[in-house]
């Protein structure tokens, strides 16, 4: 693989088998010229979602598994098939994609605060226990980000003004904003950080959420 090329493999990190399929694959495209298979050192959890907005009462058991297995299942299963590629030695990264949410709850997000609470947490029992073979274990959680995944929120009326008066810095963030955070955890210049959950939220976590279930009711009363 040079080091100017990109591949993309579609996989399902809630099945294992589809994980495995990806690994194997990866492990091809890094093989080098002379058939050696060449290290991986960096691995970014990215998966997950969010599925409705139901009170804790009232939650199904397969939003609560779907959520599970995205954020939490999906990361332990993409960590465990990694493992064997990744160097034994100070230099090789994990970072998995959380959110504030995790920290600051909100009504009807109870599957989906939980499974990035155990996101968080998994980042830092992993950090323990990978730290002897010299592999870092962080995480990022962001707050509001303008992408095409979060637009439906940003389009019910209220919701981003609410979230920007709960937010020290007054502003959503970009895409960018998480890629460079993302940059530095992984890079050399983090090399003695590891356990370490970023609240990257322009201090929102300092606040409170946005009343999420309360603006989605209002647009349905006025529909």
């Amino acid at each position: 693989m040079g080091a100017n090329e990109v591949y993309v493999h579609a996989l399902d990190v809630s099945k294992t088998a589809s994980v495995e399929a990806f690994v194997a694959w990866a492990k091809e495209k890094i093989r080098s010229s002379s058939g050696e298979v060449q290290n991986l050192h960096v691995l970014i959890n990215n998966a997950g979602g969010a599925l409705g907005l139901d009170p804790v009462i009232e939650g199904k058991d397969e939003d609560w598994e779907a959520m599970l297995q995205s954020n939490v299942l999906g990361l332990l299963r993409m960590t465990r098939a990694a493992l064997p590629l990744m160097p034994h030695h100070a230099g090789a990264g994990i970072l998995n994609i959380g959110s504030y949410a995790a920290r600051v709850a909100y009504e009807g997000g109870s599957a989906y605060c939980a499974a990035k609470a155990g996101l968080s947490m998994l980042t830092q029992v992993a950090a323990l226990e990978l730290g002897p073979r010299g592999i870092r274990v962080n995480a990022v959680a962001p707050g509001f980000v303008h992408t095409p995944l979060t637009a439906p929120a940003a389009a019910v009326p209220g919701m981003v003004e609410e979230y920007l008066e709960n937010t020290a810095l007054g502003r959503a963030g970009t895409p960018e904003d998480i890629a460079n955070a993302v940059l530095y955890l992984c890079s050399a210049a983090a090399s003695w950080l590891t356990g370490e959950v970023l609240d990257l939220n322009g201090g929102a976590h300092l606040k409170r959420y946005p009343d999420i279930l309360g603006h989605v009711m209002k647009l349905a009363d006025a529909q």
